[in-house]
């Protein structure tokens, strides 16, 4: 018996989750995403749902780094009375 088999069976002695467990997870995942939001008439792959989850991610990573640095830039070049209340609406 292979070994993926074996784990396979090895897994199924515990709790494994369904076909609609996945399907369910798969839709409400693609609720969440705004590229594939749009097209909730079409039927999408599981596959792209979470090639598209992927992709979202990586996005939203960048757009946090970008805006970390504009802020970091602005508190650097502010006065020190609106650093002090840029930091103190971050800190609310």
């Amino acid at each position: 018996m292979s070994s993926r088999r074996s784990r396979s069976r090895q897994s199924g002695s515990s709790r494994s989750i369904t076909d609609d467990q996945i399907n369910d997870l798969v839709s409400k995942l693609q609720q969440l995403l705004p590229e594939i939001r749009h097209r909730q008439s079409d039927k999408v792959s599981a596959s792209k749902v979470l090639q598209e989850t992927c992709n979202y991610i990586r996005n939203l990573h960048r757009e946090v780094d970008d805006l970390s640095e504009r802020l970091s830039e602005l508190l650097a070049t502010s006065d020190t009375a609106q650093a002090a209340i840029i930091r103190s609406l971050l800190m609310q």
